[in-house]
């Protein structure tokens, strides 16, 4: 066996494409030890996949149609809201006239103070905030449970109980309101909190939303791989489905607390005024022979402005929960 220094080396090959590819300055710096040189062989063009590849590290530049029509949606969004301020800081007369303002007066604090007082508001913020963060949270709760339920564990009539729930969300509410209240008349919830909020503490909405989410979510190897380990049932779902699912919880618990909120139909026919909801206490400013639009529209903006703080405070949290489950890996 010859010698390490005594051996045959190949012959190299010079090309002048190599030439002109080495002395070339972008290729040389794409190119390198176990990196492609960046071009491609006479007649062969990029696929669609290569051509994604290479514009994934690329920022995407809005021009102004884009902004331009940005801007239009985000002020016509934005109208009601300015339109409800306006409306309630100005008088009923100034309402009533042709045309009608279009900016801000100097009644704002005087209509506050009267539809707060009027309505009875402060007890009706406290009430709606309680009816509305526990509907939220069961709702939260119990559709992540049963959402797991039906999207990875195995038992009997598990297809019809799914067609079940889904078929319930065909039914008009109207139409279970007269058995809903004579229930609630013979337990003598008429007129209390109780009777609001236990009618709506899953629904069958939530229950559909979660189990869509956690069929792709949530990985069948991972839940028995925690099995493996020896955790039980309770386990598994606050160290795995939990986790997995806060995305999606924190999307179907911001859908569900704003409903809550905005809810009229069956609190109208369960409180009175004086144990009111935000929504029913609105209804006791337009009564009257002449409504005054001015404090009914003051009332609106502080039926309102809660919501607005919470989105304030919590939207990055909401936001950023929702990109969670949008970046897979």
């Amino acid at each position: 066996m010859l010698p390490t220094t005594a051996r045959r080396r190949t012959p190299h090959t010079h090309d002048p494409a190599d030439r002109h590819d080495r002395d070339d300055p972008r290729v040389g710096a794409a190119s390198g030890p176990g990196r492609p040189s960046g071009r491609l062989p006479a007649g062969r063009r990029r696929s669609r996949r290569e051509r994604r590849a290479g514009s994934a590290g690329r920022h995407l530049h809005a021009g102004r149609i884009t902004y331009a029509v940005l801007t239009v949606f985000t002020l016509g969004s934005l109208f009601p809201l300015v339109w409800t301020a306006v409306a309630a800081s100005r008088t009923n007369q100034r309402l009533a006239e042709t045309p009608p303002p279009f900016w801000f007066g100097g009644n704002l604090f005087a209509n506050l103070r009267t539809a707060w007082v009027d309505a009875n508001m402060g007890k009706a913020l406290l009430n709606t905030v309680f009816v509305a963060g526990t509907i939220a949270l069961s709702t939260v709760l119990f559709a992540t449970l049963a959402g797991y339920a039906f999207a990875k564990l195995r038992f009997r009539a598990k297809n019809a109980l799914l067609l079940t729930v889904i078929g319930t969300m065909m039914v008009p509410p109207q139409l279970s309101v007269v058995p809903l209240f004579m229930a609630v008349a013979e337990l003598e919830w008429t007129n209390q909190l109780q009777a609001v909020v236990l009618p709506m503490l899953v629904s069958a909405f939530g229950v559909f939303f979660m189990r869509q989410y956690l069929v792709n979510a949530l990985p069948t190897e991972l839940i028995e791989a925690a099995r493996v380990d020896g955790a039980h049932s309770l386990r598994v779902v606050w160290h795995v489905v939990f986790p997995v699912a806060r995305p999606a919880m924190a999307v179907l618990g911001m859908l569900t607390f704003v409903l809550a909120w905005n809810e009229f139909f069956w609190p109208i026919i369960a409180l009175t005024q004086d144990n009111p909801t935000v929504q029913v206490a609105l209804t006791g400013l337009g009564r009257g022979y002449i409504p005054d639009e001015s404090v009914i529209m003051a009332g609106a903006l502080l039926g309102t402005l809660p919501l607005l703080l919470a989105f304030t405070l919590f939207g990055k949290q909401i936001v950023g929960g929702v990109m969670q489950g949008a970046v897979k890996g």
